[in-house]
């Protein structure tokens, strides 16, 4: 069971304040009947919940697209830094949102945020190969060889392998890379692989699912639970 203010807050965007608000006012039902008391409990799996006689669908789980700015770091939580977890309503992050997986700290662009680990492990499990594409802008342009290195795969400095990546030349100093795995700074660790430096990184895809172009840096949505999935499309 679940106290209706903390099922409505948890279920849409309103902070915990609002949906208390919400109730008080007769804005919400529960199977049929307007309710007025935000601590009313209810069993999310089987209550009917309206809010302005629209149904609030019940979602086990969170799944959330967010344009992640630069200087914020890609993990929960930080006792020093601003995390990704940091920018969302405080009623979401109790729900123990996590990113599944990390971007550099001085890289932007889509983050994926959620509750189910499930869903984390089969994103980021090497044999799903969960393509991830990103907007490489560098201190000179890329030419085709470059290109052809990260289509054949290459050995970097330390050693280790890479698999093929595709490599697009962009207008100006930009290309657009697709990654296949997630080694540590891999794009970049590339690029200085072959004589180039990048100077910012944004992630512009994640499998099937692209960056909302309409979230400004630091924004975010829910998902419906049909859109998180198109990651494995």
């Amino acid at each position: 069971m679940e106290r209706l203010d903390k099922y409505l807050s948890a279920q849409t965007t309103l902070s915990r304040r609002d949906a208390t608000a919400a109730i008080r006012r007769g804005r919400v039902t529960v199977n049929g009947i307007a309710v007025r008391d935000p601590a009313q409990k209810l069993d999310p799996a089987i209550a009917t919940v309206t809010l302005d006689g629209q149904a609030v669908a019940y979602h086990r789980y969170v799944y959330i697209l967010l344009n992640k700015p630069a200087g914020i770091l890609c993990v929960s939580r930080d006792p020093k830094t601003e995390t990704v977890v940091d920018l969302l309503p405080d009623e979401w992050r109790t729900r123990g949102l996590f990113p599944a997986g990390r971007l550099d700290k001085d890289t932007t662009g889509m983050v994926l945020l959620t509750d189910d680990g499930d869903y984390a492990h089969r994103m980021l499990a090497p044999k799903k190969h969960v393509p991830k594409r990103y907007l490489a802008t560098l201190d000179a342009p890329a030419d085709q060889a470059v290109c052809d290195a990260f289509k054949n795969g290459m050995t970097l400095a330390n050693g280790e392998v890479c698999l093929p990546a595709d490599c697009e030349l962009a207008e100006g100093c930009n290309a657009v890379v697709t990654l296949h795995e997630g080694k540590y700074h891999q794009v970049k660790r590339m690029f200085a692989a072959c004589g180039r430096h990048v100077e910012r990184l944004h992630r512009l895809s994640m499998g099937g699912l692209p960056l909302d172009e309409s979230l400004a840096p630091g924004e975010y949505r829910l998902l419906t639970e049909e859109e998180a999935m198109t990651v494995f499309l």
